[in-house]
């Protein structure tokens, strides 16, 4: 490390803090933008709601640049979009692409710092920067979905309250919009937006379904749709549904608390042997590096052979482990 140019760490800490910096600006952005408009659409009727719709879709089409109408050909575009729409990250799938282009870069180069120009610190930060952003929207994803499915009963009891207190389900809806905290009345106000914007219920239910793949909400979803088809008293039925899946997410948790055991197990054995392999390849690279830089070149093969069985049986004990644990309910 001692022989390191100190511009090149500038130069690196500089690049990410200013790819941290853009992403940060984006973001804070357009959720301003978000609530300002969400305040200013509660005051408007129904035909100014919907000019004011098709003025933002001519605005953002106009706005979008040359990388956007291209990326847009490709069939993994809309499978980006749903994925930041499920973790509710407010980029566009050009911006989270270029985002995640400078995190795989900027992962390259530190781990290029750290090895002091090994491949083999290289590749591994190269792999993390481009692995890290898609990691993260998953498990905001996942917690998002969580969060969501343990609010469900409580919307449910307030529809139901709503419901024979003599709310019609719109009202019902806009009711569970405006009680509940986020994440789930994020999600119901958009869903109250499509259907004043003349959106069939039946549509925007599904739409939502597809932000939040639940399968307590699609349960929820087929029920109001099937009543809306053939009648019956709404309330009663969610009534039901609640008491089923708050027993659900009760024994969600319970199973989640006696498997955790088992989860940070398996994370910590398949983390350990990586921390350690790096940890005295940087206090002795001479004797790790054998592995790679063999004294005898003949043996090269031999070591990245060991360096791959080491990695698939990690990974394959990890996933192992992690299907142990996962129970459904």
């Amino acid at each position: 490390m001692g022989n390191i140019n100190p511009l090149w760490i500038l130069a690196i800490g500089s690049g990410i803090a200013l790819t941290l910096l853009i992403v940060g600006l984006v973001l804070t952005y357009r959720a301003n933008r978000a609530l300002v408009e969400d305040r200013v659409e509660r005051f408007l009727g129904e035909e100014t709601l919907t000019e004011l719709q098709e003025e933002r879709k001519s605005r953002k089409k106009s706005e979008s640049g040359a990388l956007d109408r291209h990326l847009e050909r490709f069939a993994w575009w809309d499978s980006v979009s749903q994925q930041l729409a499920q973790a509710d990250v407010r980029l566009r799938p050009a911006e989270y692409i270029l985002a995640r282009l400078g995190t795989t870069a900027a992962g390259a180069a530190f781990g290029y710092l750290l090895g002091a120009g090994g491949l083999l610190f290289t590749l591994t930060g190269l792999i993390l920067g481009y692995y890290g952003l898609p990691i993260f929207l998953k498990m905001r994803r996942h917690k998002r979905l969580t969060q969501f499915n343990n609010q469900l009963p409580d919307m449910l009891n307030l529809m139901v309250n709503s419901l024979r207190a003599g709310y019609s389900t719109l009202q019902a809806l806009e009711a569970v919009s405006r009680e509940l905290s986020p994440p789930i009345s994020t999600e119901f106000q958009r869903v109250v937006r499509e259907i004043q914007v003349g959106i069939p219920m039946e549509q925007a239910l599904d739409n939502l379904l597809r932000r939040i793949p639940s399968d307590d909400l699609d349960l929820v979803i087929t029920a109001m749709n099937i009543q809306r088809e053939v009648g019956g008293n709404l309330a009663d039925i969610l009534e039901t549904i609640s008491e089923t899946i708050r027993e659900r997410v009760r024994l969600k948790g319970e199973i989640r608390v006696l498997t955790s055991q088992v989860r940070f197990s398996g994370t910590a054995l398949s983390l350990l042997p990586i921390a350690l392999f790096f940890l005295i390849y940087r206090m002795n690279p001479h004797y790790m590096g054998q592995l790679v830089h063999p004294d005898n070149p003949a043996m090269k093969p031999v070591g990245y052979c060991i360096i791959g069985t080491g990695i698939i049986l990690i990974t394959a004990g990890y996933f192992v482990m992690q299907k142990i644990a996962n129970i459904e309910v």
